[in-house]
């Protein structure tokens, strides 16, 4: 008989399985830290630094304050925690799940006209920028390129190199081993990973059928678009491995009212090992790219949240703000706020602020004190709530206080 979960026990679930039952550690070190990176399986990398780079936040959600030198610690270098690639999108994912992903490198190698035949055109390039790697050792595109950098066509303005260098990349022909103001460090494979990393690699199913127990396992409770999902894996591959796993007795089939697909129940699954708390209290901001929210259709069933970034919105047609995160009030989404921080003048800034319907009335008291912890992490001295948004006067009173 398939075990009946409660949305609301459904979302506690979630909410553990990402880190959220636990207080706040006194002082988050680099343990605090690879707890994080172990539970969630990667950090998803993204540019905007607005407030704070993405892969930075999911750990400030979790732990609190935290010096982010260690962070780079885990992710940069030779001997770092963590290697970067093409997990979700773009993330820093612990090195020993480097083998799982050998399949979708060779289906990066296949997709060679995906980028406009540039691969197959381009093949003397490719073998130089080894020869160089090779003979140099590590280096940033920019070190290496002998092109100009000239915009021109679709490419941003990337330069032969960075083109090259990009696919190379996903194909697993060069790895980044740390970036340098956010610029990749490429390298050999040989030259940033163990000879153990680079041996003969798992079959793709037994490959996918890992990534998806740990999807389950960072998730508590998921439907297969979920956990297809949180490695980007088609649909098909997903589907044999949950069946593999149920009958392994991994993941344990469960009914959640409410989570439908047209007229019929949604089926889904819970981790075996998933924590099952009778409550949640947290407190935080998520980044746009946390795991939590990242699939907008389980933000929507789990949390009945629709979020959206409006990053790319036009500033006239934008309805909460630029960089506008989602708020975690206990086991619910309960607002969002768009924040700034204002380096220069010390200030972080509450751009604007946004209760949810039928949200608590101690969301402002509950959210000030992160807000609070969020500037001592930016290193800011003072919060400026500018105005905007249904919150923003409880918000400024209770900071004000």
């Amino acid at each position: 008989m398939v075990d009946v979960v409660s949305p609301a026990l459904a979302r506690r679930i979630a909410l553990a399985a990402q880190g959220f039952a636990r207080p706040l550690p006194e002082a988050a070190g680099t343990r605090a830290l690879n707890g994080v990176v172990d539970r969630l399986g990667l950090l998803q990398i993204d540019s905007v630094n607005v407030f704070e780079r993405s892969h930075y936040l999911p750990a400030f959600s979790r732990v609190g304050h935290y010096d982010r030198a260690l962070l780079d610690r885990l992710t940069s270098g030779r001997r770092g925690r963590t290697v970067e690639y093409w997990a979700h999108e773009a993330a820093f994912i612990p090195r020993e799940l480097w083998p799982l992903f050998e399949f979708r490198r060779r289906e990066f190698a296949r997709m060679g006209s995906d980028w406009g035949g540039w691969v197959a055109e381009n093949r003397d390039l490719a073998a130089w920028l080894r020869s160089e790697l090779a003979a140099n050792g590590p280096m940033r595109a920019s070190e290496i390129e002998h092109d100009a950098n000239v915009r021109q066509g679709p490419w941003w303005g990337w330069s032969d190199v960075k083109r090259t260098l990009e696919w190379m990349f996903r194909t697993g022909d060069v790895v980044c081993i740390e970036r340098r103001r956010f610029e990749r460090v490429y390298a050999l494979p040989e030259q940033g990973l163990s000879a153990e990393l680079l041996a003969e690699p798992p079959a793709e199913g037994d490959a996918v059928r890992a990534l998806v127990a740990l999807a389950a396992s960072a998730q508590g409770i998921a439907t297969e678009a979920d956990l297809a999902d949180y490695w980007r894996l088609k649909r098909a591959r997903v589907k044999q491995a949950i069946a593999e796993l149920v009958d392994a007795g991994v993941l344990l089939p469960v009914e959640v009212p409410g989570w439908t697909t047209g007229s019929k129940a949604t089926p889904a699954w819970i981790h075996r090992d998933a924590r099952r708390p009778r409550r949640i209290e947290a407190a935080a901001v998520l980044s746009p790219f946390d795991p939590v929210v990242w699939f907008r259709p389980r933000a929507e069933r789990l949390f009945d949240f629709h979020y959206r970034i409006e990053i790319y919105t036009p500033e006239a047609e934008r309805r909460f703000g630029y960089y506008s995160l989602p708020v975690l009030i206990d086991d619910r989404m309960v607002g969002r706020v768009d924040l700034k921080s204002d380096r220069k003048a010390g200030v972080l800034r509450v751009q604007s602020a946004w209760t949810e319907p039928d949200a608590p009335r101690e969301t402002a008291a509950r959210l000030a004190p992160v807000l609070r912890r969020a500037a001592q992490w930016q290193g800011l001295d003072d919060i400026a709530v500018m105005g905007r948004g249904d919150l923003s006067p409880a918000l400024a009173a209770e900071l004000a206080a």
